[in-house]
């Protein structure tokens, strides 16, 4: 049977389309992973403490699958945007053999609840599995929660995101504690997609104030380079205890 016709068979009896380029069939079909397996690794030019490592631009074919694996939670995509990591975790390390520690960014409180799972958390974990098994020393650790009263950040600009993240994210005392036994090498923060760099800086942020150094950033996909902006006003000191 030809092959439109296996995949018109398959759209028939399954009800499924291409999240790329919505050809009956399976979720993601051979020229969309393709497409999205042969995107370049470069760096994001964020201002962002570590250097930013993205696995292909949020644009087209990589957008809709990034999109359809978090917001309609297309699980079949998940290996494609796990490969894609590790090959930005992969650059970020470069030649060194030391123990890795990945650590996700956190979801907004009652995000991942509302949706069922972490997409991020996910992607991350199957990106794991990729590296050690190309003989990485690689662990992931759920170092950073957020916390409540941040806003969506659709829609803010680059000014309006760091104010709306400084201070939102803190470290897990349990999983520190954890960590602590273990040697946890280089800690490379990781997001499926990074836009102005304000929550990477954050994660930082929330990492540093507990000792730990980033090596560096890893996502799936950054957005386009958008024209320069005015820098950023200084932002206000975080409130102390008591």
């Amino acid at each position: 049977m030809p092959t439109l016709l296996r995949a018109a068979a398959a759209d028939l009896l399954l009800g499924g389309r291409c999240v790329g380029c919505a050809r009956p069939g399976r979720v993601l079909c051979q020229a969309c992973r393709q497409v999205v397996a042969s995107s370049p690794v470069f760096v994001a030019p964020l201002p962002s403490p570590a250097p930013c490592h993205a696995a292909g631009v949020y644009v087209d074919v990589l957008r809709e699958v990034v999109t359809g694996h978090k917001e309609r939670r297309l699980t079949a995509l998940r290996p494609v945007l796990a490969a894609r990591l590790a090959a930005a975790v992969a650059q970020a390390l470069g030649s060194s053999s030391a123990p890795v520690t990945l650590v996700p960014v956190p979801s907004r409180p009652g995000t991942a609840r509302s949706r069922g799972y972490d997409p991020t958390d996910a992607v991350v974990r199957a990106a794991r599995r990729l590296l050690v098994a190309a003989g990485r020393d690689v662990r992931v650790a759920r170092l950073l929660r957020s916390h409540r009263g941040v806003r969506d950040q659709a829609g803010l600009d680059a000014v309006a995101r760091r104010l709306n993240l400084h201070g939102s994210m803190a470290c897990s005392t349990t999983a520190l504690r954890a960590l602590a036994r273990r040697r946890p090498g280089l800690v490379v923060v990781c997001d499926d997609v990074l836009t102005t760099g304000s929550t990477v800086a954050e994660a930082q942020r929330a990492l540093a104030a507990v000792g730990l150094r980033v090596h560096a950033v890893a996502a799936v996909a950054a957005t386009p380079a958008r024209p320069a902006r005015p820098r950023a006003p200084s932002l206000p000191p975080l409130p102390g205890p008591g």
